[in-house]
């Protein structure tokens, strides 16, 4: 009973973190290339583009409003530098075209900062740094370091074709452990649980929002291939957004909220 109600809070987990894409209707886009430059400063209003299913950066909550990481930064950033904005919900895919082409003002959607992606759009400073890390049950006191899972019949669990194969892949020689591979995450967190495998690699912000939701999983490593995400407007424009983004996020690192949305949605 105990490990069915463990596997029951995954599948939960999984379902926020995933996202039911078939709920998620593609948004329209009505704005025009904005020109802000001549609007009065007192009746600006940004519209900023972000995903649909994301999380913990943007979902739904049980009352469909959308909330998360972005969402909470976005709307308390707005406060502390007084400016208004409105938001449209897209497939990831297309929020980056839609800062490029200027049909919004920014965007806000967990989205990695790249050197591709530099030379089309700028970047605030990092809002969180995101990265590739190692989780056991939490009732395993056995592996606390990837040198405990040497000699392990099956030692790490991994989705396929993700960032944490690709980084368990380049250190099991080293550390002379096996890796199974699973297509769906869930997968791979049951099995876990189930303690066919020992442990399971997965991106740091997803492996916290799960943790956070109850789910008895314990991060044991530190964040590897670290990778920043930030705040992202279209190349040369909007730098006035862009310095209010980054003004107000080291206020709200200053005053606390900026911990508390983070604690919210991500626990190790």
């Amino acid at each position: 009973m105990i490990l069915m109600k463990k596997v029951s809070l995954v599948f939960m987990a999984f379902a926020m973190v995933t996202g039911l894409t078939a709920c998620g209707d593609k948004v329209t886009i009505s704005a025009e290339k904005r020109t802000n430059s001549e609007v009065p400063k007192e009746t600006k209003k940004y519209v900023i583009a972000t995903n649909t299913y994301f999380a913990p950066f943007e979902f739904q909550n049980d009352l469909g409003e959308y909330v998360g990481i972005d969402m909470d930064l976005l709307d308390a950033i707005a406060k502390d530098q007084g400016f208004t904005y409105e938001t449209v919900k897209m497939p990831f895919n297309e929020v980056l075209t839609a800062v490029e082409e200027g049909r919004v003002d920014g965007a806000l959607a967990g989205i990695s900062i790249t050197d591709e992606r530099r030379e089309k759009l700028d970047f605030s400073d990092p809002y969180l740094e995101g990265g590739v890390v190692m989780a056991v049950a939490a009732t395993r006191q056995d592996i606390n370091n990837y040198e405990d899972l040497a000699g392990k019949t099956v030692a790490v669990a991994v989705a396929r074709g993700t960032e944490a194969e690709a980084f368990a892949q380049s250190i099991k020689d080293i550390y002379n452990f096996k890796i199974t591979t699973f297509n769906e995450f869930s997968d791979v967190y049951i099995d876990v649980l189930e303690g066919n495998s020992q442990a399971l690699f997965e991106d740091y912000p997803v492996m916290g929002y799960i943790i956070s939701r109850g789910v008895d999983f314990k991060i044991v490593s530190d964040i590897e291939r670290k990778s920043p995400y930030g705040f992202a407007v279209p190349k040369g424009k909007n730098q006035e957004l862009l310095e209010m983004f980054n003004k107000g996020l080291k206020n709200l690192k200053e005053n606390g909220k900026y911990q508390e949305i983070m604690d919210t949605y991500v626990q190790s």
